[in-house]
């Protein structure tokens, strides 16, 4: 984990790939537990520290993690999740040679630790964007804009439409990437500070292998 912003209502981290961000039954280290720590020593706190998840990123991508340092915060954050004005930005590298930009709506269904896409007007609408950024190999680096935010979106859209993400056996790719890892990354995350008001504007630099 890596500190990318902190105040005395955010704090924000460039979350490693492999690492959960919250617990599950397998009692694995968490991103939470890890940023609890960061904070407990760095302000010498006693007992226990306040720490609110208001989005997630799956356990085998990286990039930006926004938390929130107090309730009030939490909540406000909350809700501009819920109405979908944070502008999220990702990087992923995918099979074969996408166009050089594009926009697809699906419908997704979400089955327990899976998603899927379906005919209309069943599941959920899937709205994101991208365009290319390289291609080399047969692989394809292109920057994603997501407009909704549904269970593994990403991986299941480009999957669908031909190019399925580096690493992620889950939905079909047949290339490695990193150990744990599917070549996912949010590299950025705009978005409105939950109690100055004022737009934010984070971003994690994702690793060497990024580049193609």
């Amino acid at each position: 984990m890596k500190v990318i912003y902190q105040d005395n209502h955010l704090l924000v981290v460039n979350k490693p790939a492999g690492q959960l961000v919250q617990g599950d039954h397998t009692g694995r280290p968490t991103l939470l537990d890890e940023a609890k720590a960061w904070l407990k020593e760095r302000y010498n706190k006693p007992g226990n520290v306040y720490l609110g998840l208001v989005h997630r990123l799956d356990r085998p991508a990286s990039g930006v993690v926004v938390l929130a340092r107090t309730s009030k915060a939490a909540s406000r954050l909350s809700a501009e999740i819920r109405a979908h004005r944070p502008r999220k930005i990702y990087w992923a590298q995918v099979a074969g040679k996408t166009p050089l930009k594009d926009a697809w709506t699906d419908h997704l269904q979400r089955q327990q630790f899976f998603s899927k896409i379906v005919a209309a007007p069943q599941g959920k609408e899937a709205r994101l964007s991208f365009k290319r950024l390289n291609h080399h190999n047969g692989i394809s680096l292109v920057e994603i804009s997501l407009e909704t935010g549904r269970h593994h979106q990403i991986r299941v859209q480009f999957a669908h439409h031909g190019f399925p993400l580096v690493g992620d056996r889950r939905y079909g790719s047949t290339l490695a990437f990193a150990d744990q890892a599917i070549a996912l990354h949010a590299r950025e995350m705009h978005i409105r500070h939950p109690t100055k008001g004022e737009e934010m504007h984070f971003v994690a630099e994702p690793e060497r292998n990024w580049l193609l």
